[in-house]
């Protein structure tokens, strides 16, 4: 590893910092000499400096006249800074020793996964569903500036149906399975009274195993949703169940459309009530992928994000010969291919196109890794490295509603943002050269930082 002193090494040598609460920075800290990527999509400030006081942006300008007297002042020497990621599609603590869990969502799971979408440069997360009423206390305490990790936000339990979707082990207290329509407004009811972030119902059949959800279901989720201005996101996979939902008024399209090509009816519906749609590639690729021992699986950077015991069961001959006999890899393979198809064509007919993972919601989607993954899928499907950058920073900060504070890097804006060794624009796994993390203003150490010698 080549070693570059001086800035770098602050971040080297602090890994304390994850495990602490938050130390917010009340004096003024300058990054001079940077490249800028500011999320707007706009082209790159270069030879830039960004300067931070307490948890906000005061300035980004060219040049260094805009130093206040007094800064400590960071020269990065021609390093990229950009924001932090924001993942509108994540989920928290529903996997324990390798395996999904119905006992895994604790307190200490939570904080702890928190902490790797932080380390990994995801600044803010929502956690779509399957979550216990505890992580309201946790995003309380980060609100009042006594924890870290990834700034969380929450879908609550979320809605699916009885014996259907979602199949996943889970408490009687993280989901709802409303039987009526009259149960599923009582569930929205109990979510808005906690004052959850946005409503998550599970749509589709599975692939015709499980029983779907009714339509006069999710027609009251929605409307009891909008009547307490909350977005409503849904689980889909079939274009037909994509359709349906977004003519009953549905605000995000929360996976792929994976069976068919997209077609003019939705894409012109989705532009008429500016529906959001969240492409999630890491799902469908993360069932075939680890079998084929791609080059990032020999990476620190993958390595660190999962658990040994993990590691080398993916890295298994074993693994990897039960992945290419399971009837089912073909078609996972091919509704990557229809992501990857369908994404390109909304987002260039203008639909609004977010970021997501799913990261967090099986074993072999991971938290932090997944994020930098889904933007070299999103490039692989024919986005720019600008347009990827963009729809997980803004483009979420809007779908989330948080545009006023978070997404891009402006000066009053939190002071959400990653330090790159290396250019994304040039490539886009250049988002993993983390040299070091600001959230709301404080130091994070990234998960592997990369240090290197100029």
């Amino acid at each position: 590893m080549l070693v570059r002193t001086s800035f770098a090494m602050l971040f080297v040598m602090s890994p304390l910092l994850l495990a602490a609460a938050p130390e917010q920075s009340s004096g003024v800290t300058a990054l001079s000499h940077v490249r800028v990527i500011d999320g707007t999509g706009r082209t790159p400030l270069e030879d830039a400096t960004v300067v931070i006081q307490g948890n906000r942006i005061l300035a980004v300008q060219s040049g260094t006249e805009a130093i206040p007297a007094g800064a400590r002042v960071l020269d990065l020497h021609g390093d990229t800074v950009m924001p932090g990621l924001i993942n509108a599609h994540g989920h928290l603590a529903l996997v324990a020793d390798g395996q999904n869990s119905a006992t895994a969502y604790t307190t200490e799971n939570v904080i702890s996964e928190l902490r790797q979408y932080e380390s990994y440069g995801v600044t803010t997360m929502l956690s779509l569903g399957v979550n216990r009423d505890l992580l309201y206390d946790i995003r309380q305490q980060q609100r009042q500036g006594k924890l870290d990790g990834a700034t969380v936000m929450t879908a609550d339990r979320g809605i699916g149906v009885p014996d259907g979707a979602p199949a996943l082990p889970a408490a009687p207290d993280q989901l709802y399975r409303p039987a009526s329509a009259q149960e599923a407004r009582s569930a929205v009811d109990a979510m808005a009274k906690r004052h959850a972030d946005m409503v998550k119902i599970w749509v589709d059949n599975s692939g015709g195993t499980m029983p779907p959800m009714r339509p006069e279901i999710y027609q009251a989720v929605i409307e009891e949703a909008h009547k307490h201005h909350l977005r409503v996101a849904a689980h889909v996979h079939d274009l037909a169940d994509a359709k349906s939902v977004v003519s009953e008024g549905v605000d995000v399209l929360a996976h792929s459309v994976r069976d068919k090509p997209v077609d003019q009816e939705l894409i012109s519906s989705m532009k008429r009530r500016g529906v959001w749609y969240i492409p999630t590639f890491t799902v469908d690729e993360s069932f075939y992928i680890y079998a084929e021992h791609p080059g990032f699986m020999q990476l620190d950077f993958f390595k660190d994000a999962i658990s040994p015991v993990l590691l080398t069961m993916l890295s298994s001959d074993a693994y990897s010969q039960k992945v290419n006999r399971d009837p089912k890899t073909a078609q996972h393979k091919a509704d990557f291919a229809m992501d990857q198809k369908n994404l390109k064509a909304l987002y260039d007919a203008g639909v609004r196109v977010g970021f997501g993972t799913d990261s967090g919601a099986m074993p072999t989607r991971i938290p932090g890794f997944s994020e930098h993954r889904e933007l070299e899928d999103m490039v692989q499907a024919g986005l720019t490295p600008m347009q990827a950058i963009v729809c997980a920073t803004r483009s979420n900060a809007e779908l989330l509603g948080i545009e006023a504070v978070r997404g891009t890097l402006r000066p009053g804006k939190r002071a959400d943002l990653i330090v790159l060794a290396a250019n994304p624009l040039d490539d886009i796994t250049n988002t993993r050269s983390i040299i070091s993390i600001f959230h709301d203003g404080r130091t994070v150490a990234p998960r592997v930082p990369v240090v290197m010698a100029k």
